[in-house]
């Protein structure tokens, strides 16, 4: 994982914001990581990871017993 420190993201932002493009990249403080830096493919790959997460979870604790029919469904959402 790349690092940068706080100075050199105030002193060249879009430098670092380039190097974050596909991994995060550590933002350090007197040798202490403060932040993390990600690009915004790779924020958006995370979101979709997680809520594909977050359906298929869903999915795996639906009870399919109680499932309405799909033609009476289809029909009241006018589809």
């Amino acid at each position: 994982m790349n690092t940068t420190s706080i100075s050199e993201l105030k002193t060249n932002p879009s430098a670092v914001i380039e190097q974050a493009t596909d991994y995060p990249v550590a933002v350090e403080n007197r040798n202490s990581i403060k932040a993390y830096l990600i690009g915004k493919n790779l924020f958006e790959r995370m979101v979709s990871f997680i809520e594909d997460n977050l359906d298929i979870n869903t999915v795996k604790k639906t009870d399919f017993k109680k499932g309405k029919d799909f033609e009476k469904v289809a029909r009241e959402l006018g589809i």
